[in-house]
């Protein structure tokens, strides 16, 4: 392909998300004339709309669709509602009256860069009547990166800026000087390896969105930001550990798109721009129990319907529309076959896929492009233990461990909650709560990859890595003694044997994924797209990502179906307009084949 065709396929990319982009109208403008009159005949409230999947994604949907008069049903594949985001009781742990102790799929955190989630959080009311489940979110106001073979461990403050530098600060001749200082204060790499750092990510700032799209996608965030030249210390901060740990993607393939807005989105984020919150932030309790469960008891109060156990098979196309839905039902009750006038598929792409058959894919080709999509596995395991861990007052980064682990002590989180009386048998006072991220690296004790491992031998082998980098500097973190039982998320079977298997996994980036990620407006007049793997703004596999797209995916059928209903509100990146001149500057480099003016090594 020449490089004019390729510019030309670039721009129709980035024209086909812009379409979406504002939320109002955006799929109407896509729609033939005569569909949208005909929509318009018949359309608004008081029609039927079947969302496909219960997590983030689908109950953001259903809220939106039911607050303008649809009516709602949710069919989920599981007997719960949540998806990844859910926590869920650990079997046979309740004791003496008090609950189960709390398990997940891994720990919720929701950055202040968030701005859709938020939003829906906020009209979710809590049991008092006064508050919402926003109010269940806390700060976490430090991370620590845990470093093995006896250095010195990296602890940093992390949060807004209480004195943000004055606007001048992010253009291009402070900005390299401001944010070097930060990270060479908070990490201690070389001065020159901080400053080269730096200026990359002036690079992407300064570029236009042309070159955004139709360049760094294609480019590696380890070639980026020349990796492979640069110290360990460098690699493992700022290549593998940004890409492992946050979007569970190799740095060697993972897009420096992705990966670049997701650090300039924390940087806006910490100088206190265009944000909702601190940058990070948890739960005061378990997830259904600050969130989930209201959540469901709130759209059930709004009307909404749910089918659990209810997998969907086949999305059934007819006559240029989808007809019904197969399902098969793991719970009595539960229909075979449903049908409605609407539908939207929020389920995870991996399943979504899987229910397109020939006929639906031949009416919209771009659902064959999310074959090429990529899953991985990001898998939770809770270790209970006997006393109280605070081992940072936030996220622990183990950032030379093989298998790439994150963690966070709850208890600290909960002060509504004291495990030792709400929670199992009395005896645990605290949950250090994993995220593993790397399951195809070998480990420090087996010398295998997590994948090839029995389930005992992960949870072994992930207590020894966290030891390594906690137990190494004079200190006794953690203690074997200290530990009551352990739990790792039931989504993962088979290990130890010819087939592991993991039913939730995480969509993942490299290099070229923004091209063959749907827009949540399909072809088919009837049938939507919403899920963390849709073309959002936030182009990352998240639950922000997740509530964009359903948003979209509601606009989209308000607009399909002539529904006079105000449309969702999409909330959409940060974008200073201090670098506004020099991304105008840079588009014109890009359409003349030259680079971004920063770009020199």
């Amino acid at each position: 392909m020449g490089r004019r065709q390729g510019n030309e396929r670039n721009e129709r990319t980035r024209r086909e998300f812009l379409a979406t982009a504002g939320g109002a109208g955006g799929a109407a403008a896509l729609a033939s004339a005569g569909r949208a009159g005909a929509a318009a005949r018949h359309g608004g409230p008081g029609r039927d709309v079947a969302v496909l999947g219960g997590g983030v994604a689908g109950l953001s949907a259903a809220q939106e669709l039911a607050e303008r008069g649809y009516r709602v049903t949710v069919y989920e594949r599981n007997t719960a509602l949540g998806g990844k985001a859910r926590s869920m009781d650990v079997p046979r742990t309740a004791r003496d009256g008090r609950r189960p102790l709390p398990g997940e799929h891994g720990f919720r955190f929701f950055p202040g860069f968030y701005r859709n989630l938020p939003d829906t959080l906020r009209r979710i009311p809590l049991p008092d009547g006064r508050h919402s489940v926003h109010d269940n979110l806390v700060n976490a106001t430090e991370e620590l990166f845990a470093r093995a073979g006896g250095r010195p461990d990296l602890r940093i403050p992390f949060h807004t800026l209480l004195a943000p530098p004055d606007l001048a600060a992010l253009l291009p001749d402070a900005l390299p000087g401001t944010l070097a200082g930060a990270l060479d204060t908070a990490l201690r790499l070389p001065p020159g390896e901080v400053l080269h750092f730096t200026h990359r990510v002036l690079v992407h700032l300064t570029s236009c969105d042309q070159r955004r799209y139709g360049q760094w996608e294609r480019v590696p965030w380890w070639d980026f930001i020349d990796a492979a030249r640069m110290s360990q210390d460098y690699q493992r901060l700022l290549g593998t550990g940004v890409t492992r740990n946050v979007i569970a993607t190799k740095a060697e393939i993972a897009s420096t798109r992705t990966v670049a807005r997701v650090f300039q989105a924390f940087l806006y984020n910490g100088l206190g721009r265009g944000d909702d919150g601190e940058p990070d932030r948890v739960l005061n309790a378990p997830t259904n129990e600050a969130w989930i469960n209201p959540w469901a008891a709130h759209l059930r109060r709004l009307g909404v319907r749910f089918a659990l156990g209810a997998e969907v098979e086949e999305v059934v196309y007819r006559d240029g529309r989808v007809s019904h839905i197969r399902l098969r039902s793991r719970e009595l009750g539960v229909p075979r076959a449903a049908s409605a006038d609407h539908y939207v598929s929020a389920m995870p792409v991996e399943h979504a896929r899987a229910t397109w058959g020939g006929a639906l894919r031949a009416a919209d080709p771009r659902l064959a492009r999310c074959d090429r999509l990529r899953t991985d596995w990001m898998v939770g395991v809770q270790f209970y233990l006997r006393t109280r861990t605070p081992i940072v007052h936030g996220h622990v980064n183990h950032v030379d461990s093989p298998w790439a682990l994150t963690t966070i002590s709850q208890a600290q989180f909960w002060p509504g909650r004291d495990f030792r009386a709400d929670y199992g048998d009395g005896q645990v006072a605290d949950c250090l709560s994993v995220c593993v991220s790397q399951w195809d690296a070998p480990g420090i004790l087996y010398g295998k990859p997590a994948i090839a491992c029995t389930k005992q031998e992960v949870i072994r082998e992930v207590w020894a890595q966290l030891k390594a980098g906690l137990n190494d500097t004079g200190r006794r973190v953690l203690s074997d003694d200290d530990v009551h039982s352990w739990f790792m998320d039931p989504a993962v079977t088979g290990l130890g044997g010819p087939s592991p298997a993991n039913r939730e996994q995480l969509l993942v980036h490299p290099t070229g994924t923004w091209y063959d990620r749907p827009p949540s407006h399909t072809a088919v007049p009837n049938f939507f797209l919403a899920g963390d793997y849709v073309a959002t703004d936030m182009d990352l596999a998240t639950m922000e990502g997740a509530n964009e797209s359903a948003r979209r995916a509601v606009n989209a059928l308000l607009d399909a179906d002539g529904s006079p209903a105000p449309r969702c509100r999409v909330w959409t990146l940060y974008r200073p307009p201090e670098l506004e001149p020099f991304q105008r500057q840079d588009e014109a480099r890009y359409r003349a084949g030259r680079p971004n003016v920063f770009d020199v090594r």
